[in-house]
């Protein structure tokens, strides 16, 4: 699995003029699933999002994280996370599971976020969908569960 993992003030997001999902402070989390992702990608990715030390302490450092300060997850299913545009124009989108088998693991992410202590907004999985954020920092990581960068 692979996310992009935005530090937010604030964050939403809508689908057909309806907002679906809204947090202040906090993480918005795109999450992509890739072809043979299991249940532990969805562990071990949400777990390192919890627990991802990404806000500042008293002394300004990274020393945080969303769960140390109870701030709201926005998580939002991107297949186009797993797109290689390595060649040619067009990217090609192969690498990503199949939505029977990316919704299950996306809901189970979201689910241990919740479990783990955050509160968690969602998008609609497979909707266009309209996000806005306000991203504090800017502060924005990759993550990817095979570890590939």
């Amino acid at each position: 699995m692979r996310a992009v993992c935005q530090r937010v003030s604030s964050a939403s997001v809508s689908v057909d003029g309806r907002v679906t999902g809204a947090i202040g402070a906090g993480l918005c989390v795109l999450v992509g699933v890739a072809q043979g992702d299991t249940l532990e990608d969805a562990v071990w990715l949400a777990a390192k999002v919890v627990e991802l030390r990404i806000f500042e302490d008293e002394q300004g450092k990274m020393n945080r994280s969303a769960l140390d300060l109870r701030l709201g997850l926005l998580a939002i299913s991107q297949f186009t996370l797993l797109g290689d545009a390595r060649t040619g124009r067009r990217p090609a989108f192969t690498a990503a599971a199949p939505p029977e088998l990316a919704k299950p693991l996306y809901d189970r992410f979201c689910t241990l976020c919740r479990e783990r202590g955050l509160t968690v907004q969602e998008g609609v999985f497979r909707a266009t969908m309209q996000v806005t954020l306000v991203n504090e920092g800017p502060v924005t990581l990759l993550l990817d569960s095979k570890k590939l960068f």
